[in-house]
C-alpha cells in the first residue's frame, strides 16, 4: 500500500475496533496478499499513530501481545466514574505472593511459602489464576514434583509492559507500597492481615475475597508485613534444579502463535 495516510488510518480503525492489543502480523494479515504493506511501513504507521496521540487524552501503547490505545494514567480519576462499581483492591498476601511469581519465576506454593513464613493461601492462588496473571510452567524435579508458576503475557498486558525487563528494579523498591504505586494499583493496602476485620469495617469496601485471603493467612501465622525482606530474599535465594527451562513469557509466545487467544484489555491505563 502506497498510501501512508490511508494505512495510518486503517490502522487506527484496527485499533479501536479491535478492543484487544493487535500485532504487526496480525495488523498485516488484515490486507489482501498483493496489497499487504510491509512489516517496516507497519512499524512506521504506528510511529506516526503514536506521534497523533501526543496531546490528546489517550495514547498507543506496545505491549507484550502488540499495539492497542489506552486512556492516559492522569485521565483515570475522572474516566473511571463512567463505572459504577469501586476498582478491585487486591490483598497485601496476593501481591506479596505476585511480586515473588514475577520476580523469581519459575517458582513453586513451597518456595513462596518458605520466603513469605506462612501459608499461602488456596484463594490467592485460584484469583491469581483466574485473572490470567500465573501460570503453571514446568514441575520441579524434587519429590512430589511440585508444580513451578511464572507470569503470563496477560499480566504483562494488565500492567502495561511490553517484558519483564520493565518491572520496577527490586534496588528501587524499598517497600511493597512502592511496588503497589509503580505497578498501577491505586488503592492504599492493609498495614497487617490480622487487622483485615478493621480494615473492612473502617473502609466498608474492601472485597471479600482480599478478606478471606488475609484471614485464612492471619490463621497459619500473619502476613509478612516487610515486603522488602521477601523480595530481597528471593533475589539471592538459590535455584533448585528444575525439569523445565524455558522462558515463560517466551514460552507463551510460541503458544499464542498456534492458538488465538484473547488477552484482556485494559481500557484505561493502570489508574
Amino acid at each position: 500500500m502506497s498510501d501512508s495516510n490511508g494505512l495510518v488510518q486503517i490502522i487506527e480503525a484496527a485499533l479501536l475496533a479491535a478492543g484487544k492489543p493487535l500485532s504487526v502480523a496480525q495488523l498485516g494479515a488484515l490486507f489482501e496478499e498483493h496489497e499487504r504493506p510491509a512489516n517496516d511501513d507497519i512499524r512506521a504507521a504506528l510511529d506516526e499513530v503514536r506521534e497523533r496521540c501526543e496531546g490528546r487524552g489517550y495514547e498507543l501503547v506496545d505491549v507484550a501481545s502488540g499495539f492497542r490505545f489506552q486512556v492516559r494514567e492522569q485521565m483515570s480519576p475522572w474516566v473511571s466514574r463512567l463505572w459504577q462499581e469501586r476498582p478491585q483492591k487486591y490483598s497485601r498476601a496476593l501481591l506479596e505472593t505476585l511480586a515473588l511469581v514475577a520476580y523469581r519465576q519459575p517458582i513453586t506454593r513451597g518456595e513462596i511459602e518458605e520466603i513469605r513464613g506462612v501459608a499461602v493461601s488456596t484463594n490467592i492462588i485460584r484469583t491469581l489464576h483466574e485473572r490470567e496473571w500465573i501460570r503453571v510452567v514446568g514441575h520441579r524435579d524434587v519429590p512430589g514434583r511440585p508444580s513451578m508458576y511464572a507470569t503470563t503475557r496477560d499480566f504483562l498486558d494488565y500492567f502495561s509492559l511490553k517484558s519483564l525487563d520493565q518491572l520496577p528494579a527490586l534496588a528501587d523498591i524499598r517497600d511493597l507500597e512502592t511496588l503497589n504505586a509503580e505497578l498501577g494499583f491505586s488503592e492504599p493496602l492493609p498495614e497487617a492481615a490480622n487487622a483485615a476485620s478493621e480494615v473492612k469495617h473502617e473502609e466498608g469496601d474492601l472485597s471479600e475475597e482480599a478478606v478471606s485471603e488475609e484471614s485464612e493467612e492471619t490463621e497459619v501465622g500473619g502476613v509478612d508485613t516487610d515486603a522488602v525482606e521477601a523480595v530481597e530474599a528471593v533475589e539471592t535465594d538459590e535455584s533448585a534444579s528444575i525439569t523445565s527451562h524455558e522462558d515463560p513469557v517466551a514460552s507463551e509466545d510460541s503458544a499464542d502463535e498456534s492458538d488465538s487467544d484473547n488477552p484482556p484489555q485494559a481500557h484505561h491505563g493502570q489508574g
